[in-house]
């Protein structure tokens, strides 16, 4: 069962950018992931009750995981969710979002002491030249600036976050660490609705279907599965299965979001795949 709980995070978590579309479409992006966000801490402060676990914990630990869940919850899903909102294609998203691997490989030997070869450092090179293919001269045009800082800021959250939460996977239980990263997205949320925009959200049927399947299957079964893979393995070793993203969630946003990609688009996913292959493996 361990040895496929990473195809199973792969398919959950690359199914996560496909029900975003009929999410922003029926909300504004921040309203929504605070909504989410509260039923999540919730649902996992219900769970630790029922398992028994000690919630209450010192400040420092509080602090680590809510710094980590505003990094992971807020500024990364944050900018993906904004991205697309504003006509980022799904799959272009994920792609640059899942350059995460080659960032976590050359940041992990001076944070982590963890061990960076020159193999890994050319798969960086790739990783980055296969993303420049797909952007190509889209920028501005299929491709909207901002939503591309926006996937940019959300690529460097999602890295330091899974280096940050490698350092604290020790100590809190899964449940209750969840809780407070939980509560770290949704007041990150609440703070940017706050500040700069007018929240809606339009509780239609597609709404409902779509953010349960977040809450549920990515918030609750996906995540939960990262976080015990951080836990028990190393960081580069961990953010490996995350090559596998960009391709099925460009196959899924093909199926169910009529996406199309162009044969420059397909070559830059096959070179960064490539990339983050030979970043990553043994």
């Amino acid at each position: 069962m361990i040895r496929i709980l990473p195809f199973i995070f792969v398919i959950l978590w690359s199914s996560a950018f496909i029900t975003t579309k009929p999410i922003i479409d029926n909300s504004d992006p921040f309203a929504a992931l605070a909504f989410r966000f509260a039923l999540v801490a919730l649902g996992f402060f219900l769970f630790s009750i029922y398992s028994k676990q000690k919630v209450l914990t010192s400040k420092k630990n509080f602090l680590e995981s809510f710094f980590s869940g505003i990094l992971f919850h807020g500024f990364y899903l944050g900018g993906v969710f904004y991205s697309i909102s504003i006509g980022m294609p799904t799959a272009i998203a994920a792609l640059i979002v899942t350059l995460q691997p080659v960032l976590t490989n050359a940041l992990s030997g001076p944070i982590l002491n963890e061990t960076v070869s020159a193999k890994q450092w050319v798969g960086v090179l790739l990783g980055f030249t296969g993303a420049g293919l797909v952007l190509g001269l889209d920028i501005g045009t299929k491709i909207p600036p901002t939503g591309l800082i926006a996937t940019i800021i959300a690529l460097i959250a999602i890295t330091f976050s899974t280096l940050w939460q490698k350092k604290l996977s020790k100590n809190l239980p899964l449940p209750v660490s969840n809780i407070y990263q939980a509560l770290g997205g949704c007041v990150f949320h609440l703070v940017i609705i706050i500040l700069f925009v007018e929240p809606y959200i339009d509780f239609s049927k597609t709404f409902i279907i779509a953010m349960s399947h977040q809450i549920f299957l990515v918030s609750f079964g996906a995540f939960t599965i990262l976080m015990y893979l951080i836990k028990n393995n190393s960081a580069s070793r961990t953010v490996s299965i995350f090559f596998l993203i960009p391709a099925t969630s460009a196959i899924m946003a093909w199926l169910f979001l009529n996406e199309n990609l162009t044969n420059l688009d397909l070559i830059g996913f096959l070179v960064t795949s490539i990339g983050v292959y030979i970043a990553t493996r043994d």
